[in-house]
């Protein structure tokens, strides 16, 4: 191996090493905050796209739902606070994704779809198309799934009301 591949991969190595203990960090907050609503879950952890995954999963998803609340916002609400818990931890800034109930997962699965139509839409009408007000999460998904579909697409507006634009090619 040359010097530049042993670099590259002891950093492959260490941004990996960075990422499981986000997720360690961020299982144990999150142990704690369903301790304290006294809420049953399993935390999953997993790295993801150079990010830290943490997932909690119950067999009674009723319960967790109380943690989603409505469209999502409970869960982003968590998220930030999670990220934050993780942030007094190391001292760095994290991007870690929080799932509650496999609502994220189903979401991502809609917004795929959203962004694939709205593709084919702006393809045989040759017009731009602006969607409805997103999340940052939902909109790197939308994103995601134009970029897929061979278009370009741009965010627009101020956040809360920031939206994605699908651009004809």
């Amino acid at each position: 191996m040359t010097e530049g591949t042993t670099t590259a991969a002891a950093e492959s190595g260490d941004t990996l090493t960075r990422l499981e203990q986000e997720g360690e960090i961020a299982a144990d907050y999150l142990e704690g905050l369903l301790d304290i609503a006294d809420l049953d879950g399993d935390i999953d952890m997993d790295v993801e796209a150079d990010r830290a995954s943490v997932s909690i999963v119950s067999e009674s998803a009723r319960d967790l739902q109380k943690l989603v609340g409505r469209d999502g916002e409970v869960l982003e609400a968590l998220q930030e606070l999670t990220r934050l818990a993780v942030h007094r931890e190391t001292g760095d800034r994290s991007r870690l994704m929080l799932d509650i109930g496999g609502f994220r997962a189903k979401k991502r699965e809609e917004l795929t779809a959203l962004g694939a139509q709205a593709s084919a839409d702006v393809k045989a009408s040759g017009e731009a198309l602006k969607l409805d007000p997103m999340t940052p999460f939902e909109r790197k998904v939308v994103h995601d799934a134009v970029a897929a579909a061979g278009l370009r697409s741009e965010s627009e507006g101020e956040e809360p009301q920031r939206f994605v634009v699908v651009l004809p090619a």
